[in-house]
């Protein structure tokens, strides 16, 4: 089997996060097949295992891709779209885990590299606590010396050909913000007799909307208030994203909501608790490992456009917590569509290029 015929059967067959249950026995069968020893891990995932020919085996570098797709009806018009309604993968991981097959698969064939080579097959990056957590709890490279984690995103923006790399502190770490509001509801003519829990949430959401800085994403999409035209409801209710680049600001913000849902309690009379669901860290690419990929990429003809930071998340900030890290963004071109839209193909004249850059970086780092 080769890369594309890989990737059309994942597409073909999406999974939503954590249920990835037959796109785990697909690829754990395709790797068996291809002599590659692997296993299951964090659930519905896959953990790959290659051995080198030569040097010390307890030196390692892990390859991740993530494998799980989302809540989207497809309507792509092509041989290879999904045949499970109302679920798509319309962010790429199908190609990403089509990438990674294809470099476990030379790899294991030509074992011309020193050490260990890990393969991780991920589940769950598009929901929290993030299917990166759940492969690290259970310390799969305990007694390894990991020397890198790589992986890759497809990305539109960037022409096929290209890849995106930021040194340093790269995507946003990633909460849910939910705020609940309760008091006296009642009749909206008699304002003497009720707590106006509606302009109470609005109050709320507007002090959270002034938190914006150039640092800091902070953002309410979804704001519910079931009352009508002359009726105040005793409960609203809003929910929104929280995306910070450092763990300073992270902290100073969860300070300020407190303090300004106290505010609102106390000038409405009202009960205002927020719950904050936190998500993944930020991704933060080793310095040293974004200039040697830099180095890797244009000698392999591959494009290098240098990113600044982004306030997009990526459970892949929970590797860069704990080893040396990169993730970069891997260009499909501007044809294949915006991500998490019922059209996003990309361009798959890209997974050339994405192999061999993950390809030659692990040679590059296990062979030094």
């Amino acid at each position: 089997m080769n890369s594309i015929e890989f990737r059309r059967h994942i597409h073909r067959n999406p999974e939503l996060s954590f249920a990835e249950h037959k796109t785990q026995a697909f690829i754990l069968a395709t790797l068996q097949a291809e002599g590659i020893e692997c296993r299951a891990i964090a659930g519905t995932g896959v953990l790959a295992k290659i051995e080198g020919e030569r040097g010390n085996l307890k030196r390692a570098v892990v390859l991740r891709a993530d494998i799980d797709a989302l809540p989207i009806e497809e309507q792509n018009d092509v041989e290879f779209r999904s045949c499970n309604a109302g679920v798509m993968h319309a962010c790429g991981h199908d190609m990403h885990a089509a990438m990674l097959y294809g470099v476990l698969s030379r790899l294991n064939r030509e074992r011309n590299f020193e050490g260990t080579l890990f393969g991780i097959f991920q589940p769950g990056e598009e929901v929290n606590p993030g299917g990166a957590s759940k492969v690290l709890a259970e310390r799969p490279f305990e007694g390894y010396d990991v020397a890198a984690v790589i992986g890759q995103h497809v990305d539109a923006r960037l022409n096929i050909g290209e890849v995106g790399i930021c040194p340093g502190v790269f995507m946003a770490s990633n909460d849910e913000l939910r705020f609940y509001v309760s008091g006296r509801g009642g009749h909206a003519a008699r304002r003497a007799d009720i707590n106006d829990t509606v302009t109470a949430i609005a109050d709320m959401v507007m002090r959270t909307t002034t938190l914006n800085t150039p640092d800091a994403v902070v953002s309410v999409g979804k704001i519910v208030a079931d009352g009508a035209t002359n009726v105040i409801p005793a409960e609203t209710y809003a929910e929104g994203t929280m995306r910070t680049f450092a763990r300073e600001e992270r902290e100073r913000i969860y300070t300020l909501l407190d303090a300004n849902a106290r505010a609102v309690e106390e000038k409405y009379d009202v009960k205002l608790c927020v719950d904050i669901s936190r998500g993944y860290p930020s991704v933060t690419n080793d310095i040293m490992l974004s200039y040697e990929a830099m180095i890797v990429a244009q000698d392999e003809g591959i494009a290098v456009k240098e990113m600044g930071r982004i306030p997009m998340a990526e459970d892949f900030g929970y590797y860069t917590e704990c080893y040396p890290a990169l993730f970069y963004r891997l260009g499909v071109g501007a044809e294949s569509g915006g991500s998490h839209t019922a059209t996003f193909l990309p361009d798959e004249r890209a997974m050339e290029y994405g192999e061999r850059m993950m390809w030659r970086m692990a040679l590059h780092i296990l062979n030094k």
